[in-house]
């Protein structure tokens, strides 16, 4: 059963992203993935810097930017420990690494771009996870619980 499906937001939300990435890749000649911009900033290049500072700046004030448009943000809530939500930070951060990109920029960036690296990526992705509600849904005790109906 799905909850809360809001196919107007989810469809805008994908149009602006797609947007996005379509620019950055017209306007800069580069991949609008997430990690490899943070990336850049760990070991910047001459003159490379302010585009990496202002993108994210600009993701991070966009929620607070629509707040003052008068837009409504969505509630938040984990229903797993302060510890579970670190460690899968944690995990998220390992797989980017070891696959060379993030979900966004294999994922959007990537497929668009026809990329076989990026297609065995994101089929991973997703592989893994269907694996991983799989596993706490029907394997771990008191899992069910976690998202909803098992």
């Amino acid at each position: 059963m799905i909850h809360n499906f809001t196919p107007v937001q989810a469809a805008t939300g994908g149009l602006l992203i797609g947007l996005s990435a379509a620019l950055m890749m017209l306007l800069k000649g580069r991949i609008a993935g997430i990690s490899g911009i943070i990336g850049g900033l760990l070991h910047p290049s001459q003159g490379d810097t302010s585009w990496r500072v202002l993108f994210l700046a600009g993701m991070m004030l966009a929620p607070f930017l629509w707040t003052l448009g008068g837009g409504a943000l969505p509630t938040a809530s984990a229903l797993v420990s302060d510890r579970l939500l670190i460690l899968g930070g944690l995990l998220v951060g390992f797989g980017t690494r070891l696959g060379s990109g993030c979900t966004s920029g294999h994922g959007v960036c990537g497929l668009a771009r026809r990329s076989p690296r990026s297609l065995a990526a994101t089929l991973t992705f997703i592989t893994a996870g269907m694996f991983s509600v799989w596993l706490l849904r029907h394997v771990f005790v008191g899992a069910a619980s976690i998202g909803g109906a098992p």
